[in-house]
């Protein structure tokens, strides 16, 4: 499956699961936020908190993949499929507060502990972990292939993660009487939805900033090119991600005035897209001539055309 079908499949998942997702998620925190409230729960109301940002992730989740299924125009030549990558880096931040917020009551509650009802407590902290593992389930199928629709997953997984932690105070409750088990579970919780939202964040960051995409080698890729027969070197390669499961690249090729230039564009078209899994590129062929009578057509900082010899070495001795 190519970069652009394993996107397509992802936001088919994500539209499919969402509004499942959304539904599940939505009726049960009127039950959780109740629950935490009756029964004097920090871990209920925190997880009913996070479910609140919850509800609004996935919905904002589902608006931005409908977005990003709008066509391109002349004005937005990429579309609108960035929204995706901006929805997943809301939900990151989202869960950071949410996370500083948790952090913040369990401290003060472990000051003041407050008596909590652990029978009471039991039953909802339940039924949020089976609606969490439900809404995680409906969610699954698409969280690899869009980012987006991780950053709606990692939500409900910390709601998940919450209710399991409701559930294990509230035994300890039961079981010993001890109230401060309450907040102490809540800072276990949010110590690890920092941990997700940490990692969301920088993989949309990186998608903002055009980075290049993880578990690429550009060096090697370089080298490749370079070793096609007629090509004199290869220079100004970017890749980057448009949105999830959607590469682009784009490279200048320096070629021998006697190269045939068809070979060459397919034979760089076939290593592009086949062993690097890059299905949008643009490559410009250029004999040194043309190299020298272009001289504004890199971007500040992009390396000059360099010998092949050079660019393999550099490629396998990388600083």
């Amino acid at each position: 499956m190519g970069d652009h079908d394993h996107a397509a499949h992802g936001a088919g998942a994500g539209r499919r699961a969402l509004p499942l997702a959304l539904a599940v998620t939505a009726t049960f925190l009127v039950v959780e936020a109740v629950g935490g409230w009756l029964t004097g729960s920090l871990a209920l109301l925190a997880d009913a908190g996070h479910m609140v940002t919850d509800v609004a992730a996935i919905a904002l989740s589902l608006f931005a993949l409908t977005l990003a299924g709008r066509p391109a125009t002349h004005a937005r030549t990429y579309g609108f499929k960035r929204v995706e990558i901006l929805a997943a880096a809301v939900n990151g931040v989202a869960l950071v507060v949410i996370a500083v917020y948790i952090a913040w009551e369990a401290a003060h509650r472990l000051s003041r502990p407050e008596a909590v009802e652990g029978g009471p407590m039991l039953l909802v902290a339940v039924g949020g972990l089976f609606c969490n593992l439900l809404a995680m389930r409906l969610l699954a199928p698409g969280r690899d292939a869009n980012l987006n629709v991780r950053g709606a997953f990692l939500h409900v997984l910390g709601d998940l993660l919450g209710s399991a932690g409701a559930v294990g105070a509230a035994l300890i409750i039961l079981a010993t009487g001890w109230d401060r088990a309450d907040p102490l579970i809540s800072l276990g919780i949010s110590a690890l939805i920092v941990l997700s939202a940490w990692r969301l964040l920088r993989e949309s960051v990186d998608v903002l900033l055009e980075s290049t995409p993880p578990g690429l080698d550009v060096g090697a890729m370089e080298g490749a090119l370079t070793a096609i027969p007629g090509v004199l070197c290869v220079h100004d390669v970017h890749v980057w991600t448009v949105t999830s499961g959607m590469l682009a690249m784009s490279g200048h090729i320096e070629i021998d005035d006697r190269a045939d230039y068809n070979r060459v564009m397919v034979a760089a078209h076939d290593i592009v897209r086949d062993r690097y899994g890059i299905g949008h590129c643009t490559l410009q062929l250029e004999t040194p001539e043309l190299e020298a009578q272009l001289p504004d057509a890199h971007l500040p900082g992009d390396q000059p055309c360099l010998p092949g010899h050079v660019q393999a070495e550099m490629a396998s001795h990388p600083h």
